[in-house]
């Protein structure tokens, strides 16, 4: 094992070998290889190519050295593209910090039966008059920046609940097709996480109506994770245990505490007055 392993217990070790042909022996070697792909895109501002930073988009394509630059070079393309987005970047930033507040993203204490991190949002949380979509998107980012630090996490995944119940038609209206893209190009194809499941629960109509919408842009291994339940809770407790789950999912745990995610991100700053309250 390598330093670069180091964090990693020998049963994430063994998955990382058998699941992502992840190799002690040649790791400074994939990484290089990954490195030096970096002059072939001279368009594109590498701001960081470090091992520690490289292996987590090695470990987010199997360690296939192309797919893994392709990403690293589509993670930077993307922030250079959309700079408004990671201008103020942080999660003391206005609009993140009140989409952090009411749970956009938030986070479970347990990790599922396969190690991931389970991320939930609660829909009709969203308070429009205080914070836009994109700061949604941008506070989603942000904690996954922050959780992928974890590289238990980098080899497990993530698992994201959305709970559609109570979003209004009037907020689904402001999901529009350039903002499900934006959204889909930042998470699917910008960011080395992987994504084990994506459940939808207690959708609307309209929600499916949405989804045939973003299909097409969905890779085909996204749509396989992509599972609409609708009100039938059972089918969501077949794929994540309810030992595990709040109650808002029919789980055995008390009802998520929205700021949860938000304090571990802000800290002593969760509670400071905010001007946009």
């Amino acid at each position: 094992m390598t330093h670069l392993q180091a964090g990693l217990s020998p049963e994430t070790l063994e998955k990382a070998r058998l699941e992502l042909n992840e190799n002690p022996d040649t790791l400074h070697q994939d990484i290089q290889e990954v490195r030096d792909m970096v002059i072939t895109r001279p368009d594109i501002g590498f701001l960081r190519t470090d091992d520690a930073f490289i292996l987590r988009f090695l470990r987010a394509r199997k360690f296939h050295h192309f797919e893994a630059f392709r990403l690293l070079a589509q993670y930077f393309e993307y922030r250079q593209q959309n700079l408004d987005m990671f201008k103020s970047f942080k999660a003391t930033d206005p609009g993140i910090k009140q989409a952090l507040k009411d749970g956009f993203p938030g986070g479970l204490a347990n990790l599922d039966h396969y190690g991931r991190k389970i991320l939930v949002l609660f829909a009709a949380n969203w308070d429009q008059s205080r914070y836009t979509l994109v700061d949604i998107l941008r506070a989603i980012l942000l904690s996954l920046e922050a959780m992928i630090e974890d590289p238990e996490l980098q080899v497990n995944g993530f698992v994201l609940i959305i709970d559609w119940s109570n979003f209004t038609f009037k907020q689904a209206s402001k999901l529009t097709p350039s903002m499900l893209r934006l959204a889909i190009e930042g998470l699917q194809d910008s960011f080395p996480a992987r994504f084990g499941g994506i459940h939808f629960v207690n959708q609307p109509w309209y929600i499916h109506a949405l989804y045939t919408v973003i299909r097409p842009f969905l890779k085909e291994k996204t749509r396989k994770r992509i599972f609409l339940h609708g009100n039938n809770l059972n089918s969501l407790h077949q794929l994540i245990h309810p030992e595990i789950l709040p109650s808002e999912f029919g789980g055995m745990l008390p009802p998520y505490d929205m700021g949860t995610w938000a304090r571990t991100l802000l800290d002593h700053e969760y509670d400071d007055d905010n001007p946009n309250r």
